[in-house]
């Protein structure tokens, strides 16, 4: 006898229509958040986003396409290494090289945002010609945080280790990581009293090809409360979209993550937020694949 069954997968996708093998995009999910400093529970983000994003429909209306048409393949969690964070990044470059070897666009879903120096190398590895769009409310330009060089903390410097960096919709940061953006020439976007427009000049700054890594915390706590540390004052929902859809109109996007979702410190509404951002970034990635 059969029944219809829901699968666990991103969107409820048939994974026989939505196989690796069919598909374009790889979603792949890291539950780990060894180094979080100050409100734990990121290593739950990705299972929530995958179930929140069971309930969201598939039609895009703003680009007036079904962005999953491109297939899109929700990957077993990465198991978390008892080994810290370096061991732990180690893993995620070795898991996102071998499905970008199969010319797959991946997604990682995090996590805390150490993950994503592993991710962001993978890429750069594979394709000439990346920067890097990170979204953040700290700089996490730190050399070293807590007796680490991994951490959370210094994400975006592990980030820059292997490729350029610009900065978008921070607001708080060290004096330290203040002198080392200026020193360095960091194209920063700070985002102040008014929403970021200068959306043009954002893009300007990136070279052809495009790795996004989105601290969900660049969102104001408002509406996205479900972070490890929540920074009031973020962007707007429409403010962080304006740029995704600028960078995938006139750049290539070749990666991404979305990360520090920590579902039980906020409503299920941030579960829904993160799954929708996700399915966002996938649209403008492959929009011309529709």
């Amino acid at each position: 006898m059969v029944w219809p069954t829901v699968p666990r997968t991103f969107l409820a996708l048939d994974p026989n229509e939505h196989s690796l093998e069919r598909s374009r995009v790889v979603l792949l999910p890291v539950p780990y958040d060894a180094t979080t400093s100050y409100r734990p529970g990121a290593r739950a983000g990705p299972g929530a986003i995958i179930e929140a994003s069971r309930q969201m429909e598939d039609y895009d209306t703003e680009l007036g396409c079904d962005p999953s048409a491109v297939g899109i393949y929700t990957a077993p969690e990465i198991e978390p290494h008892a080994g810290g964070p370096k061991a732990m990044a180690a893993r995620v470059h070795q898991a996102v090289a071998w499905y970008a070897g199969q010319d797959k666009l991946v997604g990682m879903l995090g996590g805390e945002h150490s993950l994503s120096a592993g991710a962001v190398r993978a890429v750069v590895e594979r394709t000439e010609d990346v920067s890097v769009l990170v979204f953040d409310a700290q700089a996490d330009l730190r050399e070293a945080y807590q007796g680490t060089r991994s951490s959370h903390a210094s994400a975006v410097r592990r980030i820059a280790d292997h490729a350029p960096v610009t900065l978008v919709g921070v607001r708080s940061m060290t004096v330290g990581e203040a002198a080392l953006a200026r020193t360095r020439s960091i194209p920063l976007f700070a985002r102040g009293p008014e929403p970021i427009t200068d959306v043009e000049a954002i893009v300007e700054g990136l070279s052809a090809n495009v790795y996004v890594s989105f601290d969900l915390d660049a969102f104001d706590p408002s509406f996205m409360a479900a972070v490890g540390t929540p920074e009031p004052g973020g962007l707007g929902w429409w403010e962080a979209l304006a740029i995704l859809r600028a960078v995938g109109e006139q750049r290539r996007i070749v990666g991404f993550d979305v990360v520090e979702l920590a579902p039980a410190e906020g409503p299920e509404a941030c579960a829904y937020t993160a799954a929708k951002l996700v399915y966002k970034v996938i649209a403008y990635a492959t929009r011309d694949s529709t």
